[in-house]
């Protein structure tokens, strides 16, 4: 996470640990450099292709279902998976119970759909192959809620994000059918069975490192506000928080209290079986060569790390820290940190032009982690959710905003605790990609002269707008906490 400069002189400073050299992945950069690569005087191809990127994608589309189609309700929404046109008939097949039992709840017919996506297609491409008017969403055509089957190497990143302005989109990524397989019996069994293992209790996990701007932030304005109702200097506000507006237990963790131990027994089910857990971190990267980056890249780095110049698997929390005996069936789990749900091929942020394009990956993939949750052999996880590429500070302190604003974060929240579909609560994170992605192409229409930005405000919103784009559901999106079973704590 990046903080937002509090002066013209401030340097920017990138979210995400090195995990081999224990320093900043990247290293600050000084803003007048980063202003030139915003928009360069002379010609940049790197530049030309933000411009085209930015350009394909429509301006504000407003997901338009019928008036009597309630979105929070995918038997009405509909609900589609979308394979990719390579997919085995063994990967087909994985899926058939989460299918068959979302066509039993339908109330019609129409609204349940299985969709092929062609190589190279775009989002809009997409949907017109398939029938669907541009913004408009019609159920009998192209559902709501889209579970997108594959890794971003065969339905791309890009389709995922631009998709998701207007529907309700998670995507599975696993190696094996009997993994997707091992996911579907599992939402199957959560959403039939009698009763549900999670107590009411929405858990949260905050770091915070001795001079470190990027989790003094979100420790301070994010993660305790969230849990306490007010900023880590304040006196707690708990009748505030989320977690008491929906009825939920809340126990938190920040600072020295944010442990690797902590977060392994709230994901592994030793005291108490949490229905919700978020946390906000520093994600652990590795370069691209390295063998360890699809199996440790966006690892969570716990309060355990020394700080700069020291890394240690005992410092972070990855996909080979979750045991076979991990009690996580039901959890919903939201991740903020850099490369936590994925990575791309190349770096969407090339604040230097010597950076431009940087290979981040030999090919773009979902993070390790996450997949373990989700296809865990002891009943997976319902969704995790979290961040594509880095994480920034825009997210909890928008540009030329004097104070905090973490409405998407707490509204997300409520929506999932008070029941809702995981895909359908991401929605105020898409109106603010929508709202940047506006102030942006205003500022390259050549038709007007009004909304242009400076250099530095051209930075920011470039990163604004990328950043709120990059939050992704992994999972089912119709997937929705039973909150009235939850137990109550013993």
């Amino acid at each position: 996470m990046e903080r937002p400069i509090a002066s013209p002189e401030d340097p920017l400073v990138f979210n995400g640990i090195d995990g081999v050299t224990g320093q900043y992945l990247v290293p600050p950069i000084a803003l007048p450099a980063a202003a030139e690569v915003a928009e360069p005087r002379g010609e940049a191809a790197y530049f030309e292709a933000w411009r085209k990127w930015l350009e394909r994608l429509p301006m504000r589309l407003s997901f338009g279902l019928p008036f009597d189609t309630p979105p929070e309700d995918y038997t009405k929404a509909g609900w589609g998976v979308v394979f990719p046109a390579s997919a085995s008939e063994e990967l087909r097949k994985s899926l058939e119970p989460l299918l068959a039992h979302r066509r039993e709840r339908m109330e019609e017919a129409d609204r349940c759909h299985v969709l092929t996506y062609q190589p190279g297609e775009t989002a809009h491409q997409f949907l017109e192959r398939h029938g669907a008017p541009i913004g408009d969403v019609e159920p009998s055509i192209v559902p709501y809620y889209l579970l997108l089957v594959g890794g971003p190497d065969v339905i791309p990143f890009d389709v995922q994000h631009s998709l998701s302005l207007s529907y309700a989109v998670g995507r599975l990524s696993f190696d094996t059918p009997a993994e997707y397989a091992r996911y579907a019996d599992s939402v199957v069994s959560y959403e039939t069975g009698a009763s549900v293992p999670n107590h009411r209790q929405v858990s949260w996990w905050g770091p915070k490192h001795p001079g470190d701007r990027s989790t003094e932030l979100s420790a301070d304005n994010l993660i305790a506000p969230l849990a306490r109702g007010a900023p880590l200097d304040q006196p707690p506000q708990l009748t505030k928080t989320v977690a008491a507006k929906a009825r939920f237990v809340s126990r938190d963790a920040i600072e020295d209290d944010a442990t690797r131990e902590w977060l392994l027994a709230a994901l592994h089910g030793r005291d108490v079986r949490p229905a919700v857990l978020f946390t906000a971190s520093h994600g652990v990267g590795f370069k691209a060569n390295d063998p360890l980056q699809l199996a440790k890249q966006g690892a969570l780095l716990s309060q355990d790390w020394a700080g700069f110049g020291a890394m240690a698997p005992a410092h972070y929390v990855a996909a080979s820290d979750i045991q076979d005996d991990a009690r996580l069936h039901g959890l919903v789990a939201f991740f903020f940190a850099c490369f936590g749900m994925g990575t791309p091929a190349n770096d969407e942020f090339p604040l230097h032009a010597s950076r431009s394009g940087d290979a981040l990956a030999s090919a773009p993939f979902i993070a390790a982690l996450p997949r373990r949750l989700l296809a865990h052999p002891n009943g997976g996880a319902l969704a995790v959710i979290g961040h594509v590429e880095r994480a920034w500070g825009f997210s909890i302190k928008p540009l030329q905003m004097t104070q905090t604003t973490i409405h998407p974060f707490r509204n997300t929240l409520w929506k999932i605790m008070a029941g809702m579909p995981v895909g359908h609560a991401l929605r105020d994170f898409r109106d603010r990609f929508s709202a940047a992605n506006n102030i942006l192409l205003t500022h390259l229409d050549a038709n007007t002269s009004n909304g242009k930005l400076q250099p530095r405000e051209l930075l920011h919103r470039w990163i604004e707008r990328n950043d709120a784009r990059n939050y992704v559901v992994l999972g089912d999106p119709a997937v929705s906490i039973r909150h009235n079973d939850l137990q109550a704590l013993p």
